[in-house]
């Protein structure tokens, strides 16, 4: 078996976390990918939607697509996650032949900082998502992005037409009631 793992934050997801999958799995020579939502990334100190329900979209947004396993993995732990330790267990669970690890151009110059970074590289082969606007130069398996849209924009933001349709009105909803009580005094 070969799997490829698709990991972050998904505050909130997008059609552009969607076309990624899309993407892999015509792309790469997998039998499965993995959506592992975090609890909370551990490069950053908060988040806006809440694990349990990021989890619920993801599971809302991929429940027709056989290929497409999302994992609660990281949520159950109820602590920031790193990769290594998301691999270790997809290698006890699936033991698969191989693993591919999805990540954004972004996380290309920080990639280096990753907690125990040299095993990682041994245990996975890096692919990139690139995006508009995003300079890189790598020399890892690349998916190119033709959509210009990041979650940090849609949580100030949220806007309908980037939002998958399952659950666009639900994100649109938590997203304007959330930004709301934030402004207010």
């Amino acid at each position: 078996m070969k799997v490829a793992i698709f990991g972050g934050s998904f505050d909130p997801p997008h059609i552009g976390h969607i076309q990624i999958v899309q993407k892999a799995l015509q792309s790469l020579d997998i039998d499965i990918i993995i959506v592992v939502p975090t609890y909370l990334n551990p490069f950053k100190s908060s988040y806006a939607a809440p694990p349990k329900l990021r989890l619920r979209w993801l599971k809302k947004i991929f429940l027709t697509q056989k290929k497409v396993v999302v994992s609660d993995f990281e949520i159950r732990r109820n602590r920031p996650t790193y990769a290594i330790e998301t691999v270790n267990y997809i290698r006890k669970k699936y033991r698969p032949k191989k693993i591919y690890y999805i990540i954004g151009s972004d996380n290309l110059p920080t990639l280096h900082k990753w907690k125990n970074y040299p095993k990682l590289k041994k245990l996975v082969e890096f692919v990139v998502v690139t995006r508009p606007g995003y300079r890189y130069k790598t020399r890892f398996k690349t998916i190119r992005l033709n959509v210009d849209i990041s979650s940090t924009k849609l949580r100030k933001k949220p806007i309908k037409r980037y939002l998958p349709k399952i659950v666009a009105w639900e994100i649109v909803r938590f997203y304007k009631r959330k930004n709301r009580a934030f402004k207010r005094p």
